[in-house]
């Protein structure tokens, strides 16, 4: 890896789609330093990113880039025609070098894995969503030695244990600069020295990690708005004054002097006034479901497997449910934690009253179920966030308009098609949609992937709050600690219940 600081930033910089503005004026400047953006779903970090890497053309301002400087990128979706290819063709492309000199660093990155060599041979899309983001960063950050790498969400879908290698890369490759967009608070503050809040009313940088630099904006925020009540109550006092004025200058001109002074000052205060900024309301709420029975779901003698069925990751010898139980099921990436799920929600019939008692999945027929897909792989991208909505049933348009601009879409976007949304705002969408369908168990499969510190934030208190029935899969560990009230760890082929997540943490 080079060690040569890499220069890279935006100057004054727009990006819209269309008539819709994504960022504005937005000034950046990256060299050295490992830099966290941060910012709400939907604040433009991605496109940042994109425009950053020259995959999207600004609609103003300039791109500065150093002569040069090789970029390395890993976005947060893989990108598509890798299916196909077996990881080692994957990881070729990585590389410097395309006339095989270089492919023993291949080879070397597996031993650094500890994986099975045989793995060179699998296709890449047979592998988890873990293992495919740690191979596609391992690729941009050793292979192509970059001199700035930028990862988007670079902890998706990995598990605590690869989470660890990747720091531990990072960690090795000090003096490589790095730009990332990451929701994981844990992350960020152990990669991270520098964090740029990207928002509406522009980009606020900070010479610290993110928790303290989200302390030192929020201090600044509430700082600002006092400043600004109190300006404006000076302002209040002036026109009032100014209206004495304008009335007693009808008989002496000295008051009507005193008038216009008076509210030179007024329009002076009102330019240079603090500008308060004001986060727009974005609600995250679960459905109040509530069951009239005690348990809510067994499942006994059930062999979970890979989707065709083929071969068997682990068996649930007997496991209940309890009505209001929150439980967090833990493994490693590959497990099979997310097959655990989807078979739980391919098994549940809504139109169904009673399920076969014999069956290894058995419902308490009250179950209203819904299922959080992490690769909201069902969302459909062309519909728009009106239509999409307003499938649920009972509710109308004019009510599904209330609901997205509680969610925080505005009146503009609700016209448009999902697939402009961040994928943070189209988790949002998910949840309202979700908890319009009236659902009492929630399956969540790894739910603050996508969503802003805010968003994990209301969603812990909601699950905390609530009387709904949940099992989820999350990497987070604040949010398993957090929402969970029981644990499930995939050990050696079965699922055992444990008292807590702290022995698999310290595991991994």
């Amino acid at each position: 890896m080079s060690a040569r600081p890499s220069v890279l930033g935006l100057d004054n910089a727009a990006f819209h789609y269309g008539a819709t503005p994504v960022f504005t004026n937005i000034s950046l400047q990256l060299d050295g330093t490992r830099t966290a953006l941060a910012g709400e779903n939907g604040a433009g970090k991605s496109t940042l990113l994109k425009c950053l890497t020259g995959e999207l053309e600004l609609t103003s301002g300039r791109l500065v880039r150093s002569r040069g400087a090789k970029i390395g990128y890993v976005p947060q979706e893989t990108p598509a025609g890798l299916d196909a290819l077996t990881v080692r063709e994957v990881l070729q492309r990585a590389l410097i070098a395309d006339d095989g000199s270089e492919d023993w660093k291949v080879d070397l990155l597996f031993d650094d894995f500890g994986v099975d060599p045989a793995w060179a041979d699998k296709r890449f899309g047979e592998l988890s969503g873990g293992w495919q983001r740690l191979f596609l960063i391992a690729g941009a950050a050793r292979l192509s030695e970059p001199d700035l790498l930028i990862l988007d969400e670079p902890t998706n879908y990995l598990d605590l244990a690869n989470i660890n290698t990747l720091e531990s890369w990072l960690e090795a490759g000090k003096r490589l600069p790095l730009l990332v967009v990451s929701h994981d608070r844990a992350f960020l503050e152990r990669t991270t020295e520098r964090t740029v809040f990207l928002r509406s009313d522009g980009a606020h940088a900070f010479n610290a990690p993110f928790m303290r630099a989200r302390e030192e904006l929020l201090r600044r925020d509430a700082a600002d708005a006092q400043r600004r009540a109190l300006e404006g109550k000076e302002i209040e006092r002036l026109e009032k004054v100014a209206a004495r004025y304008k009335r007693w200058g009808i008989f002496n001109d000295k008051f009507d002097r005193r008038r216009k002074a008076t509210e030179k000052r007024i329009e002076k205060l009102e330019t240079d006034r603090t500008g308060a900024y004001i986060a727009r309301e974005r609600k995250l709420e679960l459905n109040e479901g509530e069951m009239d029975a005690r348990i809510a779901l067994r499942l006994r003698a059930l062999d979970v497997t890979i989707p065709d069925g083929t071969r068997k990751l682990f068996q649930v010898e007997a496991l209940t449910v309890a009505v209001g139980d929150r439980i967090a099921v833990l493994g490693v990436n590959g497990a099979g934690k997310s097959m655990l799920l989807n078979a739980i929600a391919a098994a549940w019939d809504p139109r169904l009253e009673h399920y076969d008692g014999k069956a290894a999945i058995r419902f308490n027929p009250a179950v209203r179920l819904v299922h959080f897909d992490q690769r909201m792989r069902d969302l459909p991208l062309k519909m728009t966030l009106l239509d999409y909505v307003t499938e649920a049933k009972g509710v109308t348009a004019k009510a599904a308009n209330a609901l997205l601009a509680k969610a925080g879409f505005g009146h503009v976007r609700i016209h448009g098609p999902i697939a402009l949304l961040s994928h943070g705002e189209r988790a949002r969408l998910i949840f309202l949609k979700l908890k319009l369908m009236g659902p009492n168990f929630y399956l969540l499969d790894e739910p603050t992937n996508h969503l802003d510190i805010e968003g994990q934030e209301a969603l812990e208190e909601q699950l905390d709050e609530s009387e709904v029935t949940c099992l989820l899969v999350s990497h987070d560990r604040h949010f398993t600690r957090a929402a969970a009230t029981r644990f499930l760890e995939v050990r050696k082929g079965k699922l055992v219940e444990v008292n807590d997540p702290e022995d698999f943490f310290a595991s991994q």
